[in-house]
């Protein structure tokens, strides 16, 4: 009886131990070796200084912290590039005299996602997220700060999601 338990063991470890499972915190189930991000240009029609190259970074470092894939110059296996192409504040809620009392920024981004060993994981998708602040308060200093720190952690994790996770 014992032996037959001892080879019921062996035979369920011998049967698992093929079988690779590949699981993480992230979801990611995919892990490139390296990975590029090319610069994401500000196409939108209203221009914020400086987002662009603020996004790129973001979107590097969102992933280097949460994958072990080295970031690459060029060459890499996964490559993410595209553009920004929405800026744009719209008022969202009314005041009993009409006027906003809160308005949107909404940013979104064009991204083309190539997978060199894989190119049936290739996408092309617009990602868009926004922040909604006080009407009477200008989209400057801290509150730009704030709008931008959450709506680009959004963007990069939902970017990262849709190229490397395996929902």
């Amino acid at each position: 009886m014992k032996i037959l338990k001892y080879l019921l063991v062996v035979a369920v470890c011998f049967t698992f131990h093929g079988c690779k499972v590949n699981y993480s915190f992230t979801g990611i189930t995919d892990m490139p070796e390296s990975f590029q991000v090319n610069f994401f240009r500000n196409t939108a029609d209203i221009i914020e200084p400086g987002l662009d190259l603020l996004f790129t970074n973001s979107l590097q470092d969102y992933i280097v912290n949460q994958t072990s894939a080295s970031l690459v110059n060029n060459g890499g296996e996964v490559i993410y590039e595209g553009e920004i192409v929405e800026y744009r504040i719209s008022p969202m809620t009314a005041t009993a005299d009409n006027t906003a009392a809160q308005n949107r920024l909404t940013i979104s981004v064009n991204v083309r996602f190539i997978n060199s060993k894989d190119p049936e994981k290739d996408f092309e998708t617009r990602f868009s997220f926004y922040y909604d602040y006080p009407a009477e308060s200008q989209l400057s200093g801290s509150i730009q700060a704030t709008a931008f720190d959450e709506i680009i952690e959004r963007l990069t994790q939902d970017i990262l999601n849709a190229s490397l996770a395996d929902w």
